[in-house]
């Protein structure tokens, strides 16, 4: 069996070496930044990441931002397993930082935190940020405070509903202010001249961008979610000179409704095109209460209708969230308990690693649930999670069997 101290070292390793490398790609590819600035960040995170390594795995400056565009594994120590960092790469083909890399310095925080408290007192694993309770856990942390269950659902539900909104309006939501500290001004990385869009799928500001291809330049905004992108959340628009309210065109075909049991969950994009929406007087949630509360959510919540809808009584968040859905099916010997925790993780072999330190779900439930779009993930899954005794299924396909049990119909 491996120590989990030494699975808490290598984990710990990777989360340095990925947090230094996109550091440095985001610095190698913001031709905004003075050059002065961009060189002693790439020296600041080539120095973590020879930290990292240690004395027997040297690596030069050149080599260093040589490897910064190749596949991030590279960086690591020879005897530190790339795991969830194989086949990752920091940059896009076009030269642009991948934001994507969010979720995977996210999930492996996630991760080390869990294995740090599993080693009872062992050594953390990284830096000191590992220490202080991620946006999303303090988030929770506020909305429990009360111990009422309706207060605690009504406040998610505002998060998963409204990420993003005039100051007045979020003003007005049932949350404690020490929630309502995380409604913050809309980021730099998602206005245009004094503009927002809101992602037609959950409604967070999108990413903006600007590409240039044979001297004209075209604005680009599409949602930070990638499965959100697929679903169409990716828009063009023209730049114009005249200070005008940019107006957003779709940049492909929106997917087709999905046949079977996936198509009652699928995530429609919205007939209506976002709409310019001014910076001033907005706010929108930090992104880790995004990511974390707010897109998980959304598939919770669609669940949780799709069930009532069909006759059934399923309850959201239980216990004040020991695991997100409750539902009983039949009565007396012949009722058949529930118990779902839906997660969302961009990397399974992470989820994978969670499930393995918590020796199952942490909260109690007997299903783990993960969104459609996340079917690749169950092969993997379901092998780790049996031998918790813990059950897996796509979100479409566990409100079938739940249906199913019930006589009822999903689709």
């Amino acid at each position: 069996m491996n120590d989990p101290r030494s699975l808490v070292s290598t984990a710990g390793v990777r989360h340095m070496v990925m947090t230094a490398a996109a550091m440095a790609a985001q610095a190698l590819t913001d031709n905004d930044r003075p050059p002065d600035r961009r060189l002693g960040t790439l020296m600041e995170a080539h120095g973590q990441i020879l930290a990292a390594r240690g004395p027997f795995n040297p690596l030069s400056f050149s080599d260093f931002r040589d490897l910064l565009t190749q596949d991030l594994a590279l960086l690591l120590p020879e005897d530190v397993p790339a795991e969830e960092m194989q086949g990752v790469h920091l940059i896009t083909p076009d030269g642009q930082f991948d934001d994507d890399l969010y979720d995977l310095e996210q999930e492996q925080r996630l991760v080390l935190r869990t294995m740090a408290r599993m080693t009872r007192g062992g050594q953390q694993a990284s830096s000191d940020d590992l220490e202080a309770e991620m946006d999303q856990e303090r988030a929770y942390t506020g909305l429990k405070k009360p111990q009422d269950q309706s207060v605690y659902v009504s406040g998610r539900k505002a998060l998963i509903d409204m990420p993003a909104g005039p100051v007045g309006t979020v003003r007005k939501l049932p949350l404690p202010s020490s929630v309502a500290v995380f409604y913050q001004p809309i980021a730099y990385a998602a206005t245009y001249d004094r503009w927002w869009f809101g992602c037609p799928i959950c409604r967070w500001p999108m990413k903006i961008s600007v590409q240039q291809a044979r001297g004209t330049k075209t604005g680009i905004a599409e949602c930070f979610h990638r499965p959100h992108r697929t679903f169409g959340a990716k828009y063009h628009f023209k730049i114009s000179d005249t200070g005008a309210a940019p107006e957003l065109k779709p940049a492909s075909s929106a997917p087709s409704l999905p046949s079977g049991n996936d198509a009652v969950l699928f995530p429609q994009v919205r007939a209506a095109i976002p709409e310019a929406t001014p910076v001033k007087d907005h706010v929108a949630l930090t992104r880790g209460v995004w990511r974390w509360t707010t897109v998980p959510g959304l598939v919770e919540v669609a669940m949780y209708e799709a069930l009532k809808a069909r006759g059934l009584k399923p309850e959201l968040w239980p216990d004040l969230d020991a695991y997100d859905l409750l539902v009983e099916v039949g009565s007396g010997r012949h009722k058949t308990t529930f118990r779902i925790d839906l997660k969302d993780y961009s990397h399974p072999i992470l989820l994978a690693q969670k499930i393995q330190a918590d020796e199952g779900d942490a909260g109690g439930a007997d299903w783990l649930a993960v969104p459609d779009y996340r079917a690749s993930s169950l092969p993997l899954l379901t092998r780790v999670c049996g031998e918790y005794g813990l059950n897996v299924a796509t979100a479409g396909d566990l409100g079938a069997k739940i249906c199913g049990k019930a006589g009822l119909s999903w689709v």
